[in-house]
């Protein structure tokens, strides 16, 4: 009997979650190709600590070539066409053709689409961003820092606002915080629309700490010095931290889906219009921010249907919307939020920052290390 086989682009939060859960299960009965250009996964929430100085790039990378999973195969390539109808894709390394194919291909980042962001700031998204700033900012020593946001959607909400906290914490360690201003500029009108509470915490901690907050604003173009805004409006600063725009990837926009280029998916699903095709966290249009805690649920809810439908039966699991939040506040440690989507207004509850949840993320990020990359 010929293996059922399910084509896994990206080796993300998404893509390296279904590929577990459909190990778990079915080991060497199935056949999982999991196909990712990068060499390694880094945490989103390590990318802060890299950019720091609080830890080595070299201590945050897992290279994919240490997956031990029983009936995956990883493949190293860059996928440069996907033809949905056909459930086929095209890499550098020959085309797979899958009966199911899952895309976790992610977000793309536009560096293009904020003329100036590279020659004049600095952005803290891609890890070789946060690797060249982990060179910068030793050297700086106080002046006017912003912290700006180009576009909306964009990955993990509440990344530059702690950003913020934990640069503040960096200057005030470094005595030189009173000789420097922080200003964050976001799209949006709270940190973190979905959770007033949590906002309106990281608003006081503003406050006490004299960051500025300019809401409902983005990063147009930088120049020499000085950042333009949406408004027409102009700030003076002598570091930039960038969020820069976010869009699909290419091959995802070139491959036949809608909605402004995110694939359209069934929000309880995350099934496309096209048989056995799923689509899971940033490239796919779900209605939830793009976060990897989101993906990995969505992800391990198409693996559970998968399953289902491998051993014959009914699928019935739905996404739930579902989704935790580890929230840096600098020196005061972690806090966290639990936020959910989906059924009506969405909402948040915030739990205040404790030695118990900074240990709570580490093991978050060790946990599922153990388990994505070895068979337990």
């Amino acid at each position: 009997m010929t293996k059922p086989r399910v084509v896994i682009l990206g080796a993300g939060f998404g893509g390296l979650e279904a590929a577990t859960t459909l190990s778990e299960t079915l080991g060497e009965a199935i056949e999982i190709v999991l196909i990712d250009s990068g060499a390694h996964f880094v945490f989103g929430f390590a990318k802060l600590d890299v950019m720091l100085g609080r830890v080595q790039p070299e201590e945050v990378r897992n290279t994919y070539d240490r997956i031990r999973l029983p009936g995956v195969r990883f493949v190293n390539t860059e996928v440069t066409a996907i033809d949905p109808s056909e459930r086929r894709v095209t890499t550098a390394e020959g085309e797979f053709t899958g009966d199911y194919l899952v895309i976790a291909l992610g977000a793309e980042l536009d560096f293009a689409a904020t003329p100036g962001l590279l020659e004049h700031g600095n952005e803290f998204y891609s890890v070789a961003g946060v690797e060249r700033l982990s060179e910068v900012i030793p050297s700086f020593t106080g002046g006017n820092v912003i912290i700006g946001v180009s576009g909306a959607p964009f990955k993990c909400p509440p990344a530059p606002s702690e950003a913020a906290l934990m640069f503040d914490s960096h200057l005030r360690n470094l005595d030189v915080r009173a000789d420097s201003s922080i200003k964050v500029v976001l799209p949006l009108p709270v940190p973190i629309p979905p959770s007033p509470e949590a906002s309106q915490q990281i608003l006081r901690r503003f406050t006490d700490r004299g960051i500025d907050f300019i809401p409902n604003r983005r990063v147009q173009a930088l120049a020499p010095g000085q950042v333009l805004l949406d408004d027409g409006s102009t700030l003076p600063f002598d570091l930039y931290l960038g969020v820069p725009v976010h869009q699909a990837p290419r091959v995802v926009r070139e491959a036949g889906f809608s909605a402004e280029g995110w694939i359209p998916v069934d929000s309880r699903t995350m099934a496309t219009d096209f048989p056995n095709v799923y689509a899971v966290g940033d490239c796919a249009s779900v209605g939830t921010p793009k976060a990897g805690v989101f993906a990995e649920r969505q992800a391990k809810a198409v693996a559970l249907n998968i399953l289902a439908e491998v051993r014959g039966e009914k699928p019935s699991v739905q996404y739930d919307g579902w989704g935790t939040c580890y929230i840096e506040f600098g020196d005061e440690g972690v806090a966290r939020v639990d936020v959910h989507f989906l059924d009506g207004t969405p909402t948040g509850e915030l739990q205040e920052p404790t030695p118990e949840l900074t240990a709570e993320k580490a093991n978050f990020g060790t946990n599922r290390i153990a388990r994505w990359f070895s068979a337990g």
